[in-house]
C-alpha cells in the first residue's frame, strides 16, 4: 500500500486529452443522476470499475450499466477508507491482484465526505483523470444529499400539515392548533375552503399560487385521498376571487369553494367545497362556489341530538376488551370517515383495508346496522351529524318519527326543489338510484337504459341540485333523508 495525494497521477495524459475528460465531466455533473452518471463514465473511461464508499465502509452508489467492484475489492477499500479517514489523508493505492485498487476522498478533508474506489490493472492506472472526477464527483453526490434532505423535510411537513387536516377533520380543534402553531402559519378562526381538482403533477405549482396570493396565510394540502385534488385553508381576507384566478391561471383546474366557516366546522367546509366542485366540472368558468342551503339538524329541533345520541349509544358506551382496540371515539371516526369517503377511509385514516372492514363490521353488530345499505348508512350520516352533548341514555325511537315532522318536510321539499324545473325525469331516476342503494349498474337495469345513459342523467342531476352524487363526499345521505320525509321512498 502506498499514500499519494491527490495531485499525483502514474499515468497522466496531455493536456488536451485532460480537457476533453473535464469537458465531459463537467456536462455529466449538470445532468439528472449526475453521480451514477459519472460512475458509469469513470468505469468505461478506465476500462475498470468503480463505487463510491463512505467512511463507515458501505457503499453508496455504483455504476449502473457495469459491475460495481468485487466484494473481495470493496471489503479492502472499505478498510482502507476507514484509515484514511482517521488520519485525514486524500487518497492511497492498493497494490493487488489482479487489480490495483486507487482510493482517492472526494471533497474536502474536514468534511465527512465519501471516498471514491476504482479497481483496474495495474497496467491501465485511472491517472490524473481520477483526481479530476472524485473532485467533480464530491460536488454532485453533496448537491444529491442537500436534494435528498430537502425531500424528507418536505414530506414530514407534507405529513405534519395532513395530520393537522385530519385533526380538524375529526373536530379536535385543540391538538390542530397546537400543531399548527408550530408548523406555521396559525390557522384562521374563519375560512374558506378550496378543493382544486388538478394533474396530479400541478398540485405543488397551484399550491406556490395560493400561497403567494394568500400572502402565507393559506394552510395548503394535498388530499390525502385524492392524488389530483389540493386543499386549502384561506382567511377571508386573503380570498377575494381566488378560484377564478385558479381557473384562469392553470386552465387544467376546477375549483370549487365553500362558504366561510368556524374552524371547527372545517369538515362542513371540505363537503361544501366538494359538491361546488361537482358543479365546477360542468361550467364553463370551471369553478364555482357553493350556494347555502338550509342544514336538516335546525329543523329537527331538540329531539334530534336525542334522538343521535339513543342511536349512537352502544358505540358510545362501547369498551374495547384490548387496551390495544379502537374505542368509542375512534369508531365514531372511523365511521365518519366512511360515510364521507367511501373506499378512500382508509387512506384518509391511514389504515389497511382489513382493519377498515374489521373496524366497519364490530360498528355494524354494535349499532345493528348493514352499512352496506344506503338507508343504514343516511340514519348513522344523520347521527353523527346531530351527536352533540345529549345524554347517550336518550331513547332513539324511529328514524321516521324524527323525519314526520311538518319542519322536515318543508327542508325536504326544499333540497328537491331544483328538480322540478330540472332534467326531465329528475326525481324518478334520483328515487330508483337511491333505491338500488345508489349503485349505477342496478339503476340502469331499473331505469332499463344503459350505464353511461345512467351516469349522464346523475350528472345533470348534479348539477341541477348544486351537489356531487357520483363521487365521495355525496350528497346521497342527505337525498335520502329528503325523499324518506316526503314518503317517496
Amino acid at each position: 500500500m502506498v499514500d499519494v495525494g491527490t495531485s499525483r497521477a502514474s499515468a497522466a495524459p496531455g493536456p488536451a486529452g485532460r480537457a476533453v475528460d473535464l469537458v465531459a465531466l463537467t456536462r455529466l455533473s449538470t445532468g439528472p443522476g449526475a453521480v451514477g452518471a459519472i460512475l458509469d463514465w469513470l468505469a468505461t473511461r478506465t476500462g475498470g470499475t468503480a463505487a463510491l464508499v463512505d467512511v463507515d465502509g458501505k457503499t453508496l452508489a455504483a455504476p449502473s450499466k457495469h459491475s460495481a467492484p468485487a466484494p473481495t475489492v470493496l471489503a479492502a477499500a472499505a478498510t482502507e477508507v476507514a484509515r484514511l479517514h482517521r488520519r485525514g489523508t486524500s487518497s492511497a493505492v492498493l497494490d493487488g491482484e489482479p487489480d490495483t485498487i486507487d482510493v482517492v476522498r472526494a471533497g474536502d478533508a474536514a468534511a465527512r465526505v465519501p471516498y471514491l474506489v476504482v479497481a483496474n490493472r495495474p497496467e491501465r492506472r485511472p491517472g490524473v483523470v481520477l483526481a479530476d472526477a472524485a473532485r467533480i464527483l464530491g460536488l454532485c453526490w453533496r448537491v444529491a444529499e442537500a436534494e435528498r434532505t430537502s425531500d424528507r423535510v418536505a414530506s414530514a411537513m407534507s405529513q405534519s400539515r395532513e395530520a393537522v387536516l385530519h385533526l380538524l377533520m375529526i373536530g379536535s380543534l385543540a391538538a390542530a392548533q397546537r400543531i399548527a402553531a408550530t408548523l406555521g402559519p396559525r390557522l384562521p378562526g374563519v375560512a374558506r375552503v378550496f378543493v382544486v381538482e388538478c394533474p396530479a403533477g400541478r398540485r405543488h405549482q397551484i399550491g406556490d399560487q395560493i400561497e403567494r396570493f394568500a400572502r402565507g396565510r393559506a394552510w395548503i394540502v394535498p388530499c390525502p385521498v385524492r392524488p389530483h385534488h389540493l386543499i386549502a385553508l384561506v382567511p377571508p381576507e386573503r380570498e377575494h376571487r381566488l378560484d377564478l384566478l385558479i381557473a384562469e391561471g392553470v386552465p387544467e383546474a376546477r375549483v370549487g369553494a365553500s362558504q366561510e366557516v368556524p374552524l371547527r366546522e372545517t369538515a362542513l367546509g371540505y363537503e361544501q367545497a366538494f359538491h361546488a366542485l361537482a358543479v365546477a366540472r360542468g361550467v364553463p368558468g370551471r369553478y364555482a362556489r357553493f350556494d347555502r342551503h338550509t342544514d336538516l339538524t335546525p329543523f329537527l329541533g331538540g329531539r334530534g341530538p336525542a334522538w343521535a345520541a339513543g342511536f349512537l349509544r352502544p358505540c358510545l358506551t362501547y369498551v374495547p376488551a384490548r387496551r390495544a382496540d379502537p374505542g368509542a371515539e375512534e369508531l365514531l371516526a372511523t365511521l365518519n370517515s366512511w360515510l364521507t369517503f367511501d373506499g378512500g377511509a382508509g387512506r384518509h385514516l391511514k389504515i389497511h383495508r382489513n382493519t377498515l372492514a374489521a373496524r366497519l363490521r364490530l360498528l355494524g353488530d354494535l349499532l345493528g346496522l348493514d352499512l352496506t345499505r344506503l338507508a343504514d348508512q343516511s340514519a348513522a350520516w344523520l347521527a353523527l351529524r346531530l351527536h352533540a352533548g345529549a345524554s347517550p341514555d336518550s331513547p332513539a325511537g324511529p328514524l321516521d318519527s324524527l323525519l314526520a315532522t311538518p319542519a322536515a318536510v318543508v327542508w325536504a321539499r326544499s333540497r328537491l326543489l331544483p328538480l322540478d324545473a330540472g332534467p326531465p325525469a329528475g326525481v324518478e331516476t334520483l328515487r330508483v338510484w337511491l333505491r338500488a342503494d345508489a349503485r349505477l349498474p342496478a339503476t340502469a337495469a331499473a331505469l332499463g337504459i344503459s350505464a353511461p345513459a345512467t351516469r349522464k342523467r346523475l350528472a345533470r342531476i348534479e348539477r341541477a341540485l348544486g351537489r356531487s352524487l357520483l363521487h365521495a363526499p355525496s350528497a346521497k345521505h342527505e337525498l335520502w333523508l329528503a325523499l324518506r320525509a316526503l314518503g317517496s321512498l
